[in-house]
């Protein structure tokens, strides 16, 4: 791999800790908020953390919803984390306003239906037997910390799903486009297995 993975920074915060992760898989890793240098790189990191339209609003001043739009449509790695999931969608809804997402795939992020907001601890998720994503992780727990999800599985890529209070899409596999509502950075072993299995797929 010549290019570095690059994790975008626009201002969504608590990054350190995927480059970190990243950087444990044997990737050289780069924090930019430079467009041209995510749009170089040989994977692009999308971090989120906070409210859906806060984090389109950094990622919109910081010029990257473009080359976001532009590395999925000519299949260049992409992985989004957290909100950086949701925001692939067409929309998110908080508060009763509801703000525009890249729109990579249909459907709106929603206020999860639980008795207990947030949605925060380990679960297990249930990916598709053909996951590329989840290859030698087996019946393992990952992380989750959010009030909102997708339900609406984008058509044609393979959706990991888990229920909180309702089931919801925990993880996307859209050919080169990945993108988890769990933190992997944040997961023990099965996160790490999970970015290594990224990390690989770029070669």
């Amino acid at each position: 791999m010549s290019a570095p993975v690059a994790v975008l920074d626009y201002g969504s915060g608590n990054i350190r800790s995927a480059v970190r992760a990243l950087e444990r898989t044997g990737a050289r890793v780069e924090l930019t908020s430079d467009p041209q240098r995510a749009a170089a790189a040989a994977g692009l990191v999308v971090p989120g953390v906070g409210a859906f339209a806060s984090v389109m609003d950094g990622l919109r001043a910081g010029g990257a919803v473009d080359v976001i739009r532009e590395r999925h449509a000519a299949g260049r790695p992409l992985l989004g984390i957290c909100v950086g999931l949701q925001v692939l969608f067409a929309s998110g809804s908080e508060h009763g306003v509801t703000s525009a997402g890249i729109g990579l795939w249909a459907g709106e992020v929603t206020r999860l239906h639980a008795p207990v907001i947030p949605h925060m601890g380990w679960d297990t998720v249930a990916p598709p037997v053909d996951s590329a994503m989840f290859a030698g992780i087996g019946d393992e727990r990952f992380y989750f910390v959010h009030s909102y999800a997708a339900h609406t599985a984008p058509a044609g890529a393979r959706t990991t799903t888990t229920v909180h209070g309702e089931p919801f899409v925990a993880a996307v596999e859209d050919g080169s486009t990945w993108a988890t509502q769990f933190h992997p950075e944040k997961s023990g072993d099965a996160g790490a297995q999970l970015l290594a299995n990224w990390v690989k797929a770029l070669d």
